[in-house]
């Protein structure tokens, strides 16, 4: 491997001047970045963390609107050692509060919109900042000689959604995140490729991307977070080449019909989709918008990395919804069902050590080296894997096991139907049932009966919704992914006040 530094994934033997970054934080104002200057950029961070005296191990947080100084501080702070710890800046106040905490931050560079998110007592250094104290007047280009990491040793810190409670801290190294990085940038990857990432960097999707994408001397548009119409914009002005995402922004993309007529996106020849479940009716759409789109689907978790199915092995073309086959088929195993489904475990070089100070959850997630990933998985007879849904969203109505994800998919091959989520509602006689909150494709939408009788004639007749809301979108949660929870929240609001749309 030529990498020994998660930060430093610069190959100096390549162009250095070519584009690396096209930061549209003001749109109006793009700025370009060649990858010498993000390289030159990244060593000022190291220099400046070394000058300072932060010893190796140092745990440094970015708190920021997706920008080039996110990247230079994310790769500079690796390189001189210290652990990298992008926050979600979409999480409460109190949460922030917790994490800094839990990670022992000492320090935090921040935009403008997030600087009074750093509580007192932790130094900060502002991207926005002018004066002597900022960014641009404390960070200067220069050289520097990265840190080798040890085997072992951290290179980033990064914390889990915590929706179900309080954030999890995920320690990953340098190593386990280099392996994964070389199983994503083989041969059939261009170096000329434009990459578009708007999905938050303190998340594992557009971080992995932005490091591979550096690893193959490509370039990004950079946008501070997404917004469909921003999005469809920057893909038809710079004419972008390729995209990683979350299958929710491409649903609302392909809403956009007279935003798309007017907006040629056709230069994406690559579509990579993961971190939330894909449904046939969503890529028939994207292909319907890109006809000449190759789509993948990606898998992995923060916990364990995202480098676990790959092409096949004997060339077998991957089929659509597949996630690949598994790069290594003896890190992979299914369990809790039968030798075809069940929840997969996996090991391999990229799974975390443990949890940040969380020995008992260490305990439940990992045993004898595997990490119990909580998605139940279905294989075929190729070889190749497919997501079912998550193990703990499955819920029991009158004796079935019901999987949210399949019904969801059942749905959205409704011709009237654009996007579907459904969601357990307590039921005193068969303890749960399901619930559906969907988004219709045309102005007056289906009746309640002709959603009930499409989805008893094409699945098991129980797992059909039995009380519908139809919405003009549904909400997200910080990462791209539907907020699950306050949907189950309204769905029991909706029952106590009758008020579901049938």
């Amino acid at each position: 491997m030529r990498w020994h530094n998660l930060g430093d994934l610069v190959d100096r033997e390549r162009d250095l001047d070519r584009e690396a970054i096209i930061d549209l934080v003001d749109r109006d104002h793009p700025k370009r970045y060649s990858h010498r200057e993000i390289d030159r950029l990244a060593n000022g961070v190291a220099n400046y963390l070394t000058e300072q005296g932060y010893a190796r191990g140092s745990h440094i947080a970015i708190a920021s609107f997706n920008r080039a100084e996110y990247i230079v501080c994310y790769f500079g702070i690796m390189r001189a050692g210290c652990i990298a710890v992008p926050v979600n800046i979409k999480l409460p106040r109190d949460t922030i509060d917790y994490v800094m905490d839990d990670a022992r931050i000492e320090l935090a560079f921040v935009d403008a919109a997030h600087r009074p998110l750093v509580r007192a007592g932790i130094q900060v250094i502002d991207f926005d900042d002018v004066d002597d104290g900022g960014f641009a007047a404390l960070i200067k280009p220069g050289e520097f000689e990265s840190v080798k990491a040890a085997p072992d040793e951290i290179g980033q810190m990064l914390y889990t959604s915590g929706s179900t409670g309080r954030p999890k801290g995920v320690p990953l190294t340098h190593s386990g995140q280099l392996w994964a990085i070389a199983t994503r940038t083989g041969g059939a990857l261009s170096d000329d490729e434009r990459y578009v990432i708007a999905q938050p960097l303190f998340h594992m999707n557009g971080l992995f991307a932005i490091k591979t994408i550096f690893a193959r001397n490509a370039s990004v548009v950079l946008l501070p977070s997404f917004e469909v119409r921003s999005y469809i914009e920057a893909i038809a002005t710079y004419q972008v080449s390729a995209a990683n995402a979350v299958p929710t922004m491409w649903a609302r993309v392909v809403k956009e019909h007279e935003l798309l007529a007017t907006h040629d996106i056709t230069s994406i020849r690559r579509l990579m989709l993961g971190s939330a479940p894909m449904t046939m009716a969503l890529w028939d759409k994207i292909q319907q918008a890109l006809p000449n789109v190759t789509i993948t689907l990606g898998y992995g978790t923060t916990e364990a990395g995202p480098a676990v199915f790959g092409p096949h092995p004997q060339g077998i073309p991957t089929p659509p919804m597949a996630l690949g086959y598994p790069i290594d088929p003896d890190s992979v195993q299914l369990v809790n069902g039968s030798d075809s489904e069940g929840v997969l475990l996996m090991r391999n070089p990229a799974l975390m050590p443990r949890y940040h100070n969380l020995p008992e959850q260490t305990a439940k997630a990992i045993s004898d080296g595997w990490y119990y990933s909580g998605d139940v998985m279905r294989r075929d007879a190729d070889g190749f894997y497919y997501f079912v849904g998550r193990a703990d969203d499955m819920f029991v109505c009158s004796g079935e096991n019901i999987y949210p994800g399949e019904v969801e998919k059942l749905l959205e091959r409704h011709p009237q139907v654009q996007q579907a989520v459904v969601v357990p509602l307590p039921d005193e006689e068969r303890s749960q049932v399901p619930v559906a909150f969907i988004v219709s494709r045309a102005k007056a939408p289906p009746s309640f009966d002709e959603i009930r009788q499409f989805a008893i004639a094409n699945g098991p007749a129980y797992q059909h919704p039995r009380r519908i809301e139809f919405v003009h979108e549904l909400p997200w949660a910080g990462t791209n992914k539907i907020d699950r929870k306050s949907l189950i929240d309204r769905a029991r609001t909706l029952e106590a006040n009758r008020g579901w749309s049938a």
